[in-house]
This record gives C-alpha cells, structure tokens and sequence, in this order.
C-alpha cells in the first residue's frame, strides 16, 4: 500500500475508533479501518500506520475536542496513580502508559504493570482494600504468535488496568508497541520525584490525602444501588421481582425517553435506593443517603415521585395537588411516573449496574470538559 493519502485515513479512522473508545488495540484499530475504507492489505505493518501515527492522531483530537481540562485531569489522575500504587507497595508497581507519557485523552485509564506470582495474593489484597475488580485474561494473536495477559481491571474514580507479570519479570525491559523502544515507566519514587519536580507548589501528601478522603459518587450510587437484587417487592405491584431489576427497567426505559438528561436518568436509577435501607419510608432514607451527591432537580424528582404516584391515582390532597402542577419539574415527575409503572415487566432486558453507572459518569465527564 503504497499511497499515503490512504495511509493517513487510515490512521486518522482508527485514531477516531479509539478515541471514541470503541476500540482499545491499536492492531485491531487499523484493520477496522483499512475494511471500512475498502483497503484491500495483506497484514503486513508496512502497509499500515503504524501505532505512534495513530496515537499522533489521538492526541490532536484530544487537543482540540478538550483543551486545557486535559492539563488538569493529568495531575489528578497522576496524584490518584500514586495513592493507589503506594497501596500496592509489595507488588513493586510501575506506572506506564499515557498517565506516565502525558498522553492522555478523555476516557483513558491508569495502566500498572504489577509483580507477583500468584494472582490471588493481589486480589486478595484488593479486597481487604475493599476495592471492586474484574479479572480478565486477554488472548493475543498478533503475526501468528499467541500471548495471554491477566488484567485487572478496578473500577474506582479513574479506571485502572493492571497487568499482571511474574516476579522475576520485574526487571525486565518491556517494548512499547507504539515507538518499538523501551516501555517509558515509573515506580513509586521516580512518580513522587517527578511531580514534586513538576510541581514544586504542590503538597503531594496532602493531595494524596485529599484524593483519599474524596467520594466517588458513582462508587457510592453502586453500593446504594447492588442491595435492591435483595429486596423483594410485592408481585401485585411488582411481578418482576426484586428492586434492583425494576430501577435498571424504569433506567433503561428513561434513556430511551432522555438519553442526554444526565439529572433525570440519575433519578429514574436512583429513586428507590431508600427500600435496601427503610422500607417504611424509602424516599427519606433514600435522600438522606445521597445527600450531596446529587443535583436539586434529581433530589426533585426523587422525593416527589410518590407524590406524582398519589396524583394519577386521585389520591393526592388539594393542596399538594396544586403545588405540584405549579412546579417547573411536573412534566419530568409524570414521565418518571409514567416510566416507574411500565418498569415492570417480568423479563425485560436490562443492562448491569456498572454499564448504567458508566454510561451517566461518561455523560457527567463530558460536561466537566465542556465548562
């Protein structure tokens, strides 16, 4: 493939898939690519981008679609990759990837390489840090040869991956699929050095405590949130069971309705958190355990939507009655409303907690972008 107007589509394309995040491989990026541009190739890496111009490409767009935010979220998540790598102080961690490089983009993750030679001493590590993961065991097939990789994958304010070596691989030099060279790396020290070096104003064991006392509320709408599977309801109400399976119904029926409305479809996810913790008066309970981590309009929606029940039902006193007509959220409360009742379908097909949850915090990252 010797035209570079073809070439240079095809980087810009497959820098597009991933930086939408539809693809994660750089290999895998270019050969969607090449197909949907209708480039016939035969696999060989001559006749593709190769990865530094396809990461090139990424960065330009990261540039222009998120400006200086960009500059911020790299310190912050480099003060996050520190507070967690010094957890993992045993498993001699290395900070890689575009964390390290400043490369980073929207949607990009922590990337550590680790060292142990037993996968369940880091889990189990994990776990007493309470921390939840995913375990994944990733086969490669590049030019005929095979490679296997443990992931890790914690789902925490950032994303983490970390990839999983032997012990006696910690000193090995890694080659970079994007430049060929040595893996650019840091360990605990060299971070600490570098951003003290970067930021000589900068208190870095106050901002590690800071970013270990910080919230996550989508971490905390998850906890509020997994309890409901185990809250049955009363099937002359509810035939589709528990708790849980009715919010994710009454979510996905509100992103068909809003998908763009971050406030409404934290409130269609989120309205009966309270049932897991006082059945008696789940809306107080519920709004009591958000407080703070939700909007006015979400916190709305959410305390008045029995009332929205009351008022189809004509059970609503007069007074009520008009005050919630008046109020500039009364369209929204009757399509919640209408939402809660049709979220009740014995066999509906709902996503998981963690994809509602990512699809919303995705929403809320690309507001923080846009101010």
């Amino acid at each position: 493939m010797a035209d570079d107007r073809i070439r240079r589509q095809i980087a810009f394309l497959a820098a597009q898939l991933m930086y939408q995040r539809f693809e994660t491989e750089y290999f895998t990026a270019k050969r969607k690519a090449a197909r949907q541009l209708g480039v016939e190739y035969r696999y060989r890496p001559a006749d593709l981008p190769s990865n530094r111009e396809i990461r090139d490409q990424i960065q330009a767009m990261a540039r222009m679609h998120e400006g200086e935010k960009r500059l911020e979220h790299l310190l912050d998540m480099r003060i996050e990759a520190l507070r967690l790598m010094r957890k993992l102080t045993r498993f001699r961690p290395r900070l890689i990837g575009s964390v390290w490089t400043g490369h980073v983009r929207h949607g990009s993750d922590i990337d550590i390489h680790i060292f142990a030679d037993s996968q369940s001493i880091v889990t189990d590590t994990l776990d007493d840090l309470a921390l939840p993961y995913e375990v994944e065991r990733k086969r490669i097939v590049k030019y005929g040869e095979e490679r296997v990789f443990t992931h890790i994958h914690i789902d925490d304010r950032y994303p983490y991956e970390l990839t999983l070596y032997p012990e006696d691989k910690a000193h090995y030099v890694f080659k970079s699929s994007i430049t060929g060279q040595a893996i650019e790396r840091a360990s605990i020290a060299e971070l600490e050095a570098f951003l003290r070096s970067e930021n000589p104003d900068l208190d870095l064991d106050r901002e590690v405590e800071r970013v270990e006392d910080h919230v996550d509320r989508f971490e905390l709408y998850r906890l509020l949130l997994l309890p409901l599977e185990g809250v049955k309801q009363n099937p002359r109400y509810h035939p589709e069971g528990d708790a849980l399976y009715h919010s994710l119904q009454v979510f996905e029926l509100a992103r068909q309705e809003r998908s763009y409305d971050e406030e409404f479809l934290l409130a269609a996810l989120l309205h009966d958190v309270g049932k897991a913790i006082d059945p008696a008066d789940h809306v107080l309970a519920g709004l009591q355990a958000l407080e703070g981590t939700i909007s006015e309009r979400t916190e709305t929606l959410i305390a008045h939507h029995m009332d929205a029940l009351a008022y189809v039902n004509g059970t609503l006193g007069a007074r009520k009655r008009v005050r919630l007509q008046q109020s500039e959220d009364f369209e929204d409360l009757m399509l919640l409303r209408e939402l809660d009742s049709k979220g009740r379908q014995p066999g509906a097909v709902v996503c998981e907690v963690s994809e509602a949850l990512e699809y919303i915090r995705q929403m809320a990252d690309e507001d923080d972008l846009d101010e």
